[in-house]
């Protein structure tokens, strides 16, 4: 395949994947292999979260992060590892760095219903208690992010030549992350590391990230050519990414791409930035071992074989989150 390096992430229509059309549901599975190829990323339309529900969550996450830090730290649990409730300030670094990222950030993560066994492996969800609506609605945004990531992964199984709910044992209850970010106001740059950022250059841990909308401007991808290029979307559309565990999987054949979150002009640092990714995580036991059809001569099987439990614990100690 020709290298098309893209000065934007490519837009597409998810109800083109859904709907009753054979072709367009087989165009989008190429275009979407194509831009997993080349830039690792996508804007998706005609998702199933809807504007509203994204703008409760967003209006009640602004609340939770205008509460003070002593009311917070009441939702950071120690021994959690970061898994559930609040992370505070400059906890988590990029892996291979010790500068703490500028934000703060919250973690809603799996319901189990039924008697699923899984469920002895996660943690109970925290909410704050100040904001009654917190929890009801980040539940509903974790369904609606989790039904769409489904389908994703149906059109990447497609994709791969894989049957098309290949993916869809290996997510059901899976460990995946609503995270609400909030990037804080530095009234006094000086008052930081010089070396801080918002969110310094990173792969994602999953198999793949959907992304709400950000408040502000920030988000840059490292193209192949070693070009950082903006990612933009527009308000009702998902950015969703390769993770390096879907990379891991298919030996690279799809890209976890490197990207960040850079710091405005000094003049703007004392505006704070919002934004709430989905980190679509598989079950722990899955085996995170190159899928045989992505490995031949010109492709050496890349890495050992891991599961996602097991490649988790490893990233999150690596970032700083896990002891």
């Amino acid at each position: 395949m020709a290298e098309n390096l893209f000065d934007e992430i490519p837009s597409l229509d998810l109800a083109h994947f859904t709907g009753e059309d054979p072709t367009k549901k087989q165009k989008f599975v190429e275009a979407l292999g194509e831009a997993y190829n080349n830039i690792g990323f996508v804007a998706i339309r005609n998702h199933y979260l809807s504007d509203a529900l994204s703008a409760q969550l967003y209006e009640v996450i602004k609340k939770f992060f205008a509460l003070p830090d002593s009311s917070k730290q009441k939702y950071e649990i120690p021994g959690l590892a970061g898994q559930r409730g609040y992370i505070g300030k400059g906890k988590e670094h990029a892996k291979g760095r010790n500068t703490g990222d500028l934000k703060e950030f919250y973690h809603v993560g799996q319901t189990v219903v039924g008697d699923d066994p899984i469920r002895d492996e996660y943690p109970e969800n925290i909410f704050p208690t100040e904001l009654s609506e917190f929890k009801e609605v980040s539940l509903e945004v974790y369904k609606q992010l989790e039904r769409t990531g489904v389908q994703m992964l149906k059109a990447i199984a497609l994709y791969l030549d894989l049957p098309e709910n290949y993916f869809d044992d290996k997510v059901k209850h899976g460990n995946s992350i609503l995270r609400p970010i909030h990037y804080f106001p530095i009234e006094n740059p000086d008052s930081v590391p010089p070396d801080a950022v918002r969110a310094a250059e990173h792969g994602d841990i999953n198999l793949i990230t959907l992304l709400m909308g950000a408040s502000a401007d920030g988000l840059q991808v490292l193209r192949r050519d070693g070009k950082w290029i903006p990612i933009t979307a527009l308000p009702d559309q998902l950015v969703v990414n390769v993770g390096d565990m879907l990379e891991r999987l298919t030996n690279k054949k799809l890209k976890s791409t490197i990207h960040r979150v850079v710091n405005p002009p000094r003049d703007q640092m004392n505006k704070p930035r919002y934004s709430i990714p989905f980190f679509m995580h598989p079950r722990s036991e899955m085996s995170l071992a190159a899928l045989p059809n992505c490995v031949d001569a010109q492709h050496p099987k890349l890495w050992a074989d891991i599961t996602a439990g097991e490649f988790l614990t490893q990233r999150l100690k690596e970032i700083g989150l896990k002891k």
